[in-house]
């Protein structure tokens, strides 16, 4: 069992993601609306794999993956963005993103990303 960060401004997409994520594993899902609260999040539950969206008000989700990849280099974040720039990815990558996903969420795309991730973050899968 796994804890996932779903972090988006828009409830709907954070639904979304939600519902591509497998039922059966019992993993524990947490939620956050903003930047500022994906900070607060992370910090009380310390999530095996956030999902982080990168249009956000308050801090984007470059400006949160740059904080929390500060103070937690082992940290697997997952960005989630409609952004298909170039120079986003670069970005994220750089700043140890651990792999990009395309919105809107796909079952089988999110998943996979999912089980790869749990397996790096040596999480119970």
């Amino acid at each position: 069992m796994a804890k996932i960060l779903i972090v988006d401004d828009s409830i709907v997409a954070r639904m979304s993601v939600k519902g591509c994520l497998p039922k059966n594993q019992g993993h524990e899902l947490f939620e956050a609306g903003d930047g500022t609260k994906a900070i607060e999040m992370f910090l009380a539950i310390r999530p095996d794999v956030t999902f982080l969206d990168l249009t956000m008000p308050d801090m984007n989700g470059l400006e949160v993956l740059a904080y929390l990849k500060k103070d937690f280099p082992d940290a697997v974040i997952i960005i989630l963005s409609a952004d298909i720039q170039k120079q986003t990815q670069e970005k994220s990558q750089q700043l140890g993103a651990f792999s990009i996903v395309r919105k809107p969420p796909v079952k089988d795309v999110i998943q996979a990303e999912l089980t790869k991730a749990l397996v790096v973050a040596g999480a119970a899968l």
